[in-house]
């Protein structure tokens, strides 16, 4: 600020003046401005003016007074205090400054819920012959706000579904094919050393990994080393990555699908229990139908190619997830849900029953995050079916894919030759509402 050295004197007098200069240029001047605003810039700067050159002569008169330079302090403060709020007011946008526009949509109604789904599941069914289950769930867990584990067999159009939902909501979509020879930079990206060839000046730059995205197909996810693996598990819990100490946060809304090939078990690398239990839903994905497989055959090998409507965008799936929250459970139906997870540990509390099943082949049940995944899903189920209120069936809809991954069977499980899918279905039909 000018004068901002001297005296009270000095800066009343010197800020004041060019306090009212700029206004009246501005008010005068201004061509890029509104008349509203040339009026407002004149009566500021010369509100300015007085109001410094009468802090400068209140100052001149107290000079003499023998309590030191505190008024000159006290004047001075004041005076700038006014000149800089001033400025601040007086100050115009920049041209050139772009401003994020705001979401004035406000919340999304419930039945907005069930349009934007039945809209989807309509767009999927012209590329996606049969598979509703396998359809219903991945939307479950994507308007939920979680992630899906797909296992199945090549050729059963996994990369196709999740491509062609990303067009459906006009989301930015990327493929990771994992292999053995993958590393955690070619995810979440690196730096890389730049020379300017004008100046010869080096920096470094971070490139950005295919985690960058809002759709993401982890193809094959069990053929790459769990290093690697372990590189999705800050993206998927926190939305973030970490690179050289420096955070950068993910684009939202972030959905992770990531595909098992459970043929070959030779040269892969079987998911940690830690990284399992982040995918909301394990969805099993099995062949066609005779009647689904003929329709596959007509549609795929002629010249249409389907074309997908983006039914909802980015935003909107993001306020989604918020809505799913709000959808209120009953205090049974959150018991049922407890009850259900506490079922499938074999080392549970002296006062509650654990059936003999579970004793006999679990090794480990599923833990505190089976049971959020369970409500959540129940809660974004109920709002596709047109309900907004959790019902028990939804808890039993969503068990198998919740609970099939988080249960770890032991050696006699294996030698009896039992699944995952038969215990869970098992506790399912064996704990009352």
């Amino acid at each position: 600020m000018a004068g901002t050295g001297f005296t009270g004197e000095t800066t009343g007098e010197t800020t004041g003046e060019t306090t009212g200069r700029r206004g009246g240029d501005d008010g005068e001047n201004g061509t890029s401005f509104n008349s509203e605003t040339r009026r407002n810039g004149g009566t500021r700067g010369g509100q300015g003016k007085r109001r410094c050159a009468a802090d400068a002569a209140r100052v001149r008169g107290e000079r003499s007074t023998p309590r030191g330079h505190k008024p000159r302090l006290i004047a001075w403060a004041a005076c700038v205090l006014r000149l800089s709020t001033m400025l601040d007011s007086n100050r115009m946008p920049d041209r050139n400054l772009q401003l994020t526009p705001r979401d004035e949509d406000g919340p999304i109604p419930f039945e907005r819920v069930a349009e934007l789904a039945t809209g989807l599941e309509r767009e999927l069914a012209k590329a996606i012959v049969g598979q509703k289950r396998v359809v219903r769930e991945i939307l479950i867990a994507f308007l939920a706000g979680g992630h899906c584990l797909l296992r199945g067999v090549p050729g059963l159009a996994k990369t196709l579904l999740i491509k062609k939902l990303a067009e459906a909501v006009d989301l930015k979509f990327n493929r990771i094919q994992f292999t053995p020879d993958l590393m955690p930079s070619d995810i979440i990206g690196a730096e890389v050393i730049e020379e300017d060839r004008a100046t010869g000046r080096r920096n470094i730059r971070f490139i950005r990994g295919p985690i960058f995205a809002n759709i993401i197909l982890a193809d094959e996810i069990n053929r790459t080393p769990p290093k690697t693996q372990a590189a999705l598990l800050e993206a998927m819990q926190e939305y973030q990555v970490t690179v050289s100490g420096v955070r950068f946060d993910l684009e939202r809304p972030l959905f992770v699908l990531a595909t098992q090939n459970p043929i070959e078990q030779e040269g892969t690398y079987p998911l940690p229990e830690a990284q399992l239990d982040r995918f909301m839903f394990n969805v099993v994905i099995d062949y066609p139908s005779a009647e689904e497989e003929r329709q596959i055959l007509a549609a795929t090998t002629g010249t249409v190619s389907p074309q997908i409507a983006v039914v909802a965008s980015g935003s909107e799936i993001e306020r989604m997830h918020s809505v799913v929250r709000e959808v209120p459970a009953a205090e049974n139906v959150i018991d049922y849900a407890t009850r259900l997870v506490r079922s499938t540990r074999p080392a549970g509390a002296p006062d509650e029953a654990v059936p003999d099943f579970v004793t006999k082949w679990v090794r480990w049940g599923a833990g505190p995050r089976a049971g959020q995944a369970l409500l959540l899903g129940a809660k974004a189920r109920a709002l596709l079916e047109g309900r907004t209120v959790v019902a028990h069936e939804d808890i039993r809809a969503v068990a198998l894919p919740v609970l099939r991954h988080r249960l770890l069977v032991n050696f006699q499980a294996e030698a009896d030759g039992i699944s995952q899918d038969e215990i869970v279905s098992k506790v399912v039909g064996l704990v009352r509402e």
